[in-house]
């Protein structure tokens, strides 16, 4: 078991460049299993669940040549619809095949997936989509099985608009015959990239942003296409926090601000700086900053993927905040933890109250699940000693090179067995 050492205390200065987008590129890559052309991704992001879904391709018997952030992938001699269950327990985005596969094939096997225990996250939305498209669904010992031989397009309602049920519908939905509506459809970027992929392969998709989406069925995709992912919003968010709560001057570049305005909203509400262009963010810190209340939301509302590291920055700031949690009813395992630091916070159902102190300190604490292990790295840069943050194998899911990325920026961090 590996372990990240951090020296608090150290203001990060500088310059930090954003990956590709782990929530972008995991959907794009399931989405390439409808070509029937070779494709090349730019700007994929290297990291454990980008490299669980390509084993997942692998499996299928789409052929992977993966250089750098450049991936080519040629997925003309797929053999198997079925994806094994060691994968699929590895990563829950391993269901973004499902919509594909069904899509090009009319069928697909699949068990239940897996990753971080987070909250209930249910397959309903995406299998009634699947049974809207005219899709016979089949749930036994542990097994998803949906079977159509031609799909047909339908208006669906999404009774919340699930990021993963919307990007399985859409995919499931290119080779459909006729015209398929979602209504109350998410809005997230990472939609938007997705629609955007598919259509240069030669889909026929428009409305990805807004909540209602229309797919005009086609006989086939698949064009020789290189397509760049876009930047990762979540990471970006993270260096963000990272500049406030360690007083720091980070410019953050390759990045979309557009995409982090909720974040961006909230900070400049705390009173930290921030200035942004096209495709750059820069982030002063100030010595103290305000309470706040944050309620998460599907986008354009505050994202849940920010609610860990948005608490460490309420942690530190001058009186009480609220942090209400309206997505995931699992998601304060990082409370307890960031407690062992200093932190005063106690949870009230859905909602935890942040108390500001002036300072955290150093303590041994372990990640429970990917944006925890952010937030409890981001504790361990403002405290005032040495914080050892267990678990790290949550944080290689999501964060590309973040301890080069720390260290360029001035952080005193080392990994160690």
């Amino acid at each position: 078991m590996e372990r990240l050492i951090i020296s608090g205390g150290s203001r990060l200065k500088g310059v930090v460049t954003i990956s590709g987008a782990k929530n972008a590129i995991l959907p794009i890559l399931a989405a390439s299993l409808l070509s029937e052309s070779p494709l090349v991704l730019e700007g994929v992001p290297c990291l454990d669940d980008v490299k669980i879904m390509k084993d997942v391709l692998q499996e299928l018997g789409v052929k992977v040549n993966w250089d750098g952030d450049a991936m080519e992938i040629n997925p003309s001699g797929i053999n198997s619809t079925e994806v094994s269950p060691s994968l699929m327990r590895m990563m829950r985005a391993s269901n973004l095949v499902m919509g594909a596969l069904l899509g090009r094939f009319g069928r697909v096997r699949v068990s239940q997936p897996g990753g971080c225990t987070i909250g209930s996250r249910p397959m309903d939305l995406h299998l009634k989509g699947f049974i809207a498209l005219g899709a016979e669904v089949g749930q036994k010992h542990g097994f998803i099985e949906v079977n159509c031989a031609n799909l047909e397009g339908a208006e669906i309602h999404l009774d919340f608009p699930s990021v993963g049920a919307t990007e399985n519908i859409m995919m499931a939905a290119v080779l459909a015959q006729g015209t398929t509506i979602i209504r109350n459809a998410a809005r997230e970027p990472e939609i938007i990239d997705l629609q955007n992929f598919l259509n240069k392969l030669g889909a026929r998709i428009k409305g990805a942003g807004l909540d209602i989406i229309r797919i005009d069925g086609v006989l086939k995709v698949g064009r020789e296409i290189n397509y760049r992912v876009i930047p990762d919003r979540i990471e970006t968010g993270t260096y963000m926090v990272a500049a406030a709560v360690t007083r720091g001057d980070i410019l953050i570049r390759n990045t979309i601000p557009e995409h982090v305005e909720p974040i961006t909203a909230k900070l400049r509400e705390a009173g930290i700086d921030i200035k942004e262009k096209e495709d750059w963010i820069h982030v002063r810190g100030v010595d103290r900053w305000n309470a706040l209340d944050v309620r998460t939301m599907p986008f354009p509302g505050f994202p849940t993927d920010m609610q860990a590291q948005m608490m460490v920055l309420l942690s530190l700031a001058r009186g009480t905040s609220i942090i209400t949690e309206n997505i995931f009813e699992n998601r304060f395992q990082h409370v307890g933890e960031l407690r062992r630091m200093g932190a005063l916070i106690r949870v009230e159902g859905r909602s935890a109250v942040v108390e500001g102190v002036e300072h955290l300190t150093g303590a041994v604490v372990e990640a429970t699940d990917l944006r925890a292990g952010a937030a409890l790295v981001l504790g361990g840069l403002a405290s005032d000693n040495t914080t050892i943050v267990e678990g790290l194998q949550h944080i290689d899911r999501g964060y590309e090179k973040l301890m080069s990325k720390l260290s360029i920026l001035g952080a005193k961090v080392r990994r160690e067995s």
